[in-house]
């Protein structure tokens, strides 16, 4: 049942590969606070090529998890998986507004793999002095809100400057923001807005600290690594490994049933002794190995670009956070101080709900995020 009495609340909403996640927040003394939240096991894969049945499933998924929280609002915020949007920061010259709209379309033919027509294109106008600017995100009619955090004047549009434009760049897929916009509309809740979940752990496990941060969400499905600096995305990798090719490689290597190997993924034990590989248990191996390489090129990638810029810390999130040790593992191997993040640090909440947090808090790292997103958090 909901915990406070509501005002004006949001719901974020975290339709994952395995699980949806809902929480519902409201600003107290301009503190986000905790009217209820919810979880629903439920696997989903709205990527396949024929998905209404798919869809259907996630509505009624979504119906009766908002009815089991006891939801107070019917105002949602949801994201697009970070596999499934193309980001880039682009340097132009300065242009008026106008100008820049069209440059803008134009520069995403480079990056995008498909068809400029078939994408919704989102662009920031980064601020010169500090990078602090946000993608604003799409609306329920599928438009984009642009900012032009730091356009150039009428009066010097046109004129060479010594500065260039940074431009945040985000395309996401017509047809998928669709089939969202659908989704929420038959589960009779307002899609106010749809990001993507890069923004969204950022705003939950980072806030405002604007140094050079590494996030790996390890999701159930893919493991997705960003690094922020002063709060922009400037980096993002996504792989098909998650918690689900760890249970299913420990399946297949003891001969067990998948609810048996899941908890043994929990009761594994990684040693911290050294940073060798031989510490890892031999059944996960491969699959840890496959992302810590992948953390090793982004960091490899992001110190090449950012001379003198180190990474200061990584900060884990997903269900397969809680691996035994991980962190603790990360830090030895990477030398980078890494640690669980927790999505709940800025939220209030009842002090006892604090040892299910301690056991699902990662996992929620989406859903708060999107949800502290129009508490302006």
């Amino acid at each position: 049942m909901p915990l406070f009495s509501i005002k004006q609340s949001y719901l974020g909403i975290d339709i994952g590969g395995s699980a949806i996640k809902l929480v519902e927040l409201k600003s107290v003394n301009n503190r986000p606070t905790l009217v209820t939240y919810g979880f629903a096991e439920k696997r989903s894969d709205l990527l396949k090529n024929s998905v209404s049945e798919e869809m259907r499933a996630i509505v009624e998924a979504l119906k009766q998890v908002t009815k089991a929280a006891r939801v107070s609002s019917r105002l949602a915020v949801t994201a697009l998986p970070s596999f499934t949007v193309f980001s880039s920061i682009i340097s132009l010259p300065q242009m008026s507004k106008k100008e820049l709209m069209s440059a803008v379309k134009w520069e995403a033919k480079k990056f995008v793999p498909m068809p400029v027509e078939e994408m919704i294109l989102d662009w920031e106008v980064l601020k010169e002095d500090s990078l602090a600017a946000k993608v604003s995100g799409i609306n329920a009619q599928g438009q984009v809100n642009h900012k032009e955090a730091n356009m150039p004047s009428p009066e010097t549009a046109g004129k060479t400057s010594a500065k260039d434009l940074k431009v945040l760049l985000t395309a996401a897929p017509k047809n998928l923001v669709q089939k969202y916009m659908e989704i929420f509309k038959a589960a009779d809740l307002q899609l106010v807005a749809l990001e993507t979940e890069a923004f969204s752990v950022e705003r939950s496990l980072i806030g405002h600290d604007k140094a050079p941060i590494m996030i790996v969400d390890i999701g159930a499905i893919a493991t997705d690594i960003v690094v922020f600096s002063e709060g922009i995305p400037m980096l993002t990798r996504s792989i098909d490994v998650g918690g689900d090719t760890i249970t299913k490689t420990i399946a297949s290597t003891l001969r067990v049933n998948p609810e048996r190997a899941e908890q043994f993924k929990r009761d594994f034990f990684i040693s911290t002794q050294t940073a060798s590989q031989s510490n890892i248990p031999k059944a996960i191996e491969f699959v840890v190995n496959s992302i810590t390489n992948e953390i090793r090129y982004v960091l490899n990638l992001y110190q090449n670009q950012n001379t003198g810029r180190n990474i200061e810390k990584i900060v884990l999130a997903g269900g397969s956070a809680f691996l035994t040790n991980l962190p603790e593992y990360f830090t030895k191997l990477f030398n980078i101080r890494t640690y669980i993040g927790d999505p709940w640090g800025r939220v209030a909440y009842p002090v006892e709900l604090k040892p299910v947090w301690n056991e699902i808090g990662p996992r929620f790292a989406v859903a708060v995020g999107l949800a502290l997103r129009q508490l302006g958090s």
